[in-house]
Order: structure tokens, then sequence, then C-alpha cells
């Protein structure tokens, strides 16, 4: 018989382990059908798909997740999650994703970056909602 060892790195497993514990989702459920990548609307506009986000997840590769863009550029449309044939709730991981991010205190906008002209042309619940999300 032969014998497979494999080992994971605490690091990664403790990655994972978070994300699964702020969404609440099984993260390993994912089989890589990409059907949320077909149907994300936002697609064209992220680094990286969303399945790539959680197979990233599954590896452990915490640096290169929580630098995407994807994350943040994800609307929460659960247009993902009704695809997936498994159930997985691609929203909630995107969210927990950015929690991760937010905790460690890395803003992604300034306010005072955005010109007085562009702020008054912007609608209120847009402005409100992109600093809960971009700003820690």
């Amino acid at each position: 018989m032969m014998r497979i060892n494999l080992s994971i790195n605490k690091t990664q497993s403790r990655f994972l382990d978070k994300v699964e514990s702020l969404s609440g989702e099984n993260i390993y459920a994912c089989y890589q059908c990409g059907k949320c990548s077909a149907g994300c609307p936002g697609i064209s506009k992220m680094d990286l798909f969303p399945s790539e986000i959680i197979r990233l997840i599954q590896f452990g590769e915490e640096e290169e997740v929580l630098e995407s863009k994807t994350p943040w550029i994800c609307a929460s449309c659960f247009t993902c999650t009704i695809r997936c044939p498994k159930g997985v709730d691609l929203s909630k991981v995107m969210e927990a994703v950015r929690q991760i991010i937010l905790r460690k205190n890395i803003d992604h906008v300034s306010p005072l970056s955005i010109s007085k002209k562009m702020l008054s042309q912007l609608p209120q619940i847009a402005l409100v909602s992109s600093f809960r999300k971009f700003t820690s």
C-alpha cells in the first residue's frame, strides 16, 4: 500500500480557518466548476476570478488573496451563490476576506483625495457604502 503524507502549513490552515469562521462557509465544498466566475457581472474588472479566490484560500495563499482587488469589486449580488451547485455562498466568503483586510487597518481610499466637485456629484449612499467597505 502506498502512503501519501500531506503537510499543511499552520499559517495556511489558520487563514482558511479564519475565512471559514467569519463566513460560515465550507471552503472545501467548492470543486472549481467555475459557475460562480462565469455568471459574475463584475468579472471584467477583477484581477482574480471568484473561483480563483476560493482556490487560493483552499491552498492558504493568504497574501495573494488579501492583495487582490476582487473582494472589493464583488458587489455581493449573490449570482455566484445562486449558480453554485454545492451551495457555497461566495458573497459571504468575499465579505470575510474584506473583514480580514480591514482588521489589518489597511485603507484603500482616502476621503481627502476626492475632489469637492466629485463629492458633490456622488450619491451619499454610495459614499457611505464605499467608506465602510474600503476603510478600516
